[in-house]
């Protein structure tokens, strides 16, 4: 019971400096940046600049609901952050396999899930013996995923509140849990700071969302990774570009 009145306490107290702290930002409110910078333009009433990352932006029309509103960016943030996650996870081997600093069987993204599927053997992390043989890796990890992936979903879907039966408390809301759970640098702390990281961190998703859009056309084109790709452009600019693949494809068929 104190433990439930201690983190009900430290919600409104949260949501308190949290409210006047959007007062004060430079990415919120009515005097916020804005997606067409100087240009004069008729921005739509309904984003008022509460929401970080809002600049304006809906020339479709799809927030005009302030509850589809809410479930957009709620479902934003969650694929924001998932997509900076597995640019990580596409990067950094290929990365460590050209600087030769760690050797991986197949270091480029899109090639380990056809490599399991079509039963090869991979080995984790790059260290020798640890994987699951052939396709049966590919079962391993979709149950692992679900099963990681249970609980979070669960509590997006129903609100932080469902867990507390589990005796998991936290001070924020589903997409800003906090707590030492999901803030364990205390990153909240600075009401202000903290609203600040919050356009960043939607604003870098943003870009990594769009880079997934050039992984899956650059793999499609060249069968490479994103650094090889890159790597073939600084070398050769004017011939291996996305018109230089594009004529390539029309060769080829």
């Amino acid at each position: 019971m104190i433990i439930i009145l201690t983190v009900a306490c430290v919600s409104k107290f949260y949501a308190y400096f949290v409210k006047h702290s959007l007062i004060f930002s430079f990415w919120y409110g009515e005097d916020r940046p804005r997606w067409l910078g100087p240009i004069s333009y008729e921005y739509p009433s309904y984003l008022t600049g509460e929401l970080p990352g809002d600049y304006g932006f809906d020339i479709a029309g799809l927030g005009q609901d302030p509850v589809a509103l809410q479930k957009y960016f709620n479902f934003e943030i969650l694929h924001a952050r998932w997509a900076m996650l597995a640019s990580v996870g596409a990067l950094i081997p290929e990365i460590l396999d050209l600087l030769g600093a760690f050797h991986f069987v197949e270091p480029v993204w899109w090639r380990v899930g056809y490599s399991k599927l079509k039963g090869d053997t991979l080995d984790y992390l790059g260290i020798q013996g640890l994987h699951f043989a052939g396709s049966q890796g590919v079962v391993v990890i979709a149950i692992c995923q679900a099963l990681l992936m249970v609980g979070p979903e669960y509590a997006r879907y129903c609100g932080i509140e469902a867990l507390e039966p589990l005796g998991i408390y936290l001070p924020g809301d589903i997409n800003y849990p906090g707590g030492a759970l999901f803030d364990p640098l205390n990153l909240s702390n600075d009401p202000e700071a903290f609203e600040e990281l919050k356009v960043k961190e939607i604003k870098n998703g943003r870009l990594a969302m769009v880079a997934w859009l050039g992984f899956y056309v650059q793999a499609a084109l060249t069968g490479k990774g994103p650094v090889q790709n890159l790597i073939d452009h600084i070398s050769d600019p004017f011939h291996n570009n996305l018109l230089g693949s594009l004529n390539f494809i029309k060769v080829v068929m």
